[in-house]
């Protein structure tokens, strides 16, 4: 086989990775327009790559705030530094739907969010991605044991007073 052959099955098996990987990853650029869009937001949204594609993510999803998130992104891009958004900060960025509603008592996906810099060959970030993980169940289930730790502790003050 080919150099050329070889390195572009090499390219088909990676970008056949980003699209099905259970991560979602978007690139956006400096305007913060759409540029990439993999199966996992596709799937989560219902909007397709070309649907979203050199739009505006605010335009897209209103409900995030654009101060906010170009404040994130800033350090991203001027620094080129990896920023992160959990979700004990803030329980998603997208408002996408828990996708295990019979196993989870969560309405929507609890998210992490990961932003890179995307460094081009002169050395400048134009770009970054973004990775968005779901942490429903990781979330629920700290949220199940806070609620059983303090219902404990209300249970040991209860039986404290009585004695």
């Amino acid at each position: 086989m080919s150099d050329t052959l070889e390195e572009l099955q090499a390219f088909h098996w990676m970008m056949d990775m980003l699209q099905t990987v259970d991560v979602g990853i978007v690139v956006l650029d400096r305007q913060f327009k759409v540029k990439v869009w993999n199966g996992f937001m596709e799937s989560h949204s219902g909007m397709l790559p070309s649907e979203v594609r050199e739009k505006s993510l605010f335009s897209l999803f209103p409900d995030i705030a654009e101060t906010w998130f170009a404040q994130k992104a800033r350090p991203v891009f001027e620094l080129k530094t990896r920023a992160f958004m959990t979700w004990e900060q803030r329980p998603y960025l997208f408002k996408f739907p828990n996708y295990r509603p019979i196993t989870g008592n969560e309405q929507y996906m609890y998210q992490n969010i990961t932003l890179s810099p995307l460094v081009s060959a002169n050395g400048t970030v134009e770009s970054i991605s973004m990775m968005i993980y779901d942490v429903t169940d990781i979330a629920a289930g700290k949220k199940q044991l806070e609620a059983i730790q303090v219902t404990q502790s209300e249970a040991l003050e209860r039986q404290q007073s009585m004695s």
